[in-house]
C-alpha cells in the first residue's frame, strides 16, 4: 500500500493547474520530466483511460489513489 501523503504530493506535482484532475497533457509532461521522452499524446490518453474510473478522460486524486494500491 502507498503513503498516501506522498501519494497526494506526487498528484499536486502532476496536477500543474491545480484543478484537482490529472489530464493526459499533465501525464505526459510528468513522464517527460522524468526522462520518458517518448510517450506519444495517445499512449498518455490510453494510460488515463485505463485508470480512469468514472470515464470522464481526467484522473481525479481518488483514481489515482486506487490505481497505486493495485
Amino acid at each position: 500500500m502507498a503513503d498516501i501523503e506522498e501519494a497526494r504530493k506526487e498528484f499536486q506535482r502532476i496536477d500543474v493547474d491545480g484543478d484537482g484532475f490529472i489530464t493526459a497533457a499533465e501525464f505526459k509532461s510528468a513522464l517527460a520530466q522524468g526522462g520518458d521522452w517518448n510517450v506519444t499524446d495517445t499512449v498518455a490518453e490510453a494510460i488515463i483511460k485505463s485508470r480512469d474510473l468514472n470515464g470522464d478522460q481526467v484522473l481525479s486524486f481518488d483514481e489515482f489513489w486506487t490505481y497505486l494500491n493495485k
